[in-house]
């Protein structure tokens, strides 16, 4: 199991940890991820850090696809991937209703189509065979719908470059079944190594469906993991429960939730939707100190070293291919590589 480490995105300030990054990239950490909401954006920084940086990989954990077409994107990303020594991993997600119609102006609908249809005109783009064209149900490529001058053609990128690693966050089962059809990777929200079960059957449907002999060994599961070292356990879980209450309860509509859903699907429905009356009601400490201990310590390693250690076993053995290392203690960098067999 390969180590990255996850920086997120910014709040009302950019500051990146950069002596993080770096002692990151020497402990030999394999891959770095940066995000974006509706603050900063998740290509900057890469472009910062990749200037500061020699080796590790630069990833997007992630991007939203609503906030470039798929040709700004395939430009963005190549680029940073020619400027970088081709370090370049590609992370793209749907976002929710929310942010993509509140923030974006761009409507929510057709969510898969959208996402298999972005995925091929990047291929497309990348692989330099022909002018790129697509007469699909979210993207014309040329445009010929309302507005158009009927001038558009299609056109082949200038730049030669490779073919990028995409890597998708889904979480709903459509949108699973089509990253593992169509991407090298997958990027799970909430990842449990005790649930991948839930999801197995659908990831080997999207290999069946890429018809080309594809399997386990040909796609990176990249699940973020939550590291705190401390003695009290209890106190270690309880520095995650402000950003889970937040997601669970607060950061989508109560009718249409995708972390809520996951949450509930995992087995703590009850919780799930006492977090979000809770929080939507602005008692959101209530809704923090409602978020099950139990849900937190399946998706983290917190404790003692040693509890560390043991529980890292259940990690590298469910099928998690790059644990992305969520951690803000510089010894939990050091623990992390020491458990992986790679500290230099």
């Amino acid at each position: 199991m390969k180590l990255g480490i996850s920086i997120g995105y910014s709040g009302g300030r950019v500051e990146l940890p950069l002596d993080r990054v770096l002692e990151a990239e020497q402990l030999g950490y394999d891959s770095l991820w940066t995000a974006e909401a509706y603050g900063s954006d998740a290509v900057t920084p890469l472009a910062y850090l990749a200037a500061k940086t020699t080796r590790i990989k630069l990833g997007t954990g992630i991007m939203q696809i609503a906030g470039r077409t798929p040709a700004m994107c395939a430009m963005t990303m190549s680029t940073l991937d020619a400027l970088s020594g081709g370090r370049v991993l590609v992370g793209l997600g749907l976002s929710g209703p929310q942010v993509i119609e509140g923030w974006h102006g761009m409507p929510y609908d057709k969510p898969v189509a959208r996402l298999r249809e972005y995925v091929q005109i990047l291929r497309k783009i990348w692989a330099r065979e022909e002018p790129v064209a697509l007469d699909g149900q979210a993207y014309q490529l040329p445009y010929r719908g309302p507005g158009a001058t009927g001038l558009g053609k299609p056109l082949k990128s200038i730049l030669h470059t490779r073919q990028l690693p995409i890597y998708l966050a889904t979480m709903q089962p459509l949108s699973v079944r089509a990253t593992a059809e169509l991407a090298d990777g997958w990027l799970p929200i909430w990842f449990s190594p005790q649930r991948l079960d839930l999801f197995r059957p659908t990831i080997e449907e999207g290999f069946k469906r890429a018809g080309n002999g594809k399997s386990w060994k040909d796609f990176d599961i990249a699940a973020g993991c939550t590291v705190i070292i401390g003695d009290d356990v209890r106190a270690c879980l309880a520095q995650m429960k402000p950003n889970l209450a937040l997601y669970v309860g607060g950061m989508g509509a109560k009718q249409k939730n995708f972390h809520n859903e996951m949450i509930a699907k995992y087995g703590y429905g009850e919780s799930a939707a006492r977090i979000q009356e809770l929080y939507l009601s602005g008692r959101k400490a209530e809704a923090i100190a409602t978020v099950p201990d139990e849900l937190c310590d399946e998706m983290s390693l917190c404790g003692p070293e040693a509890r560390i250690r043991q529980r890292y076993k259940t990690w590298e053995e469910s099928g998690v291919t790059t644990m992305l290392v969520q951690a803000g203690q510089r010894e939990a960098l050091h623990l992390m590589a020491d458990v992986a067999g790679m500290k230099r």
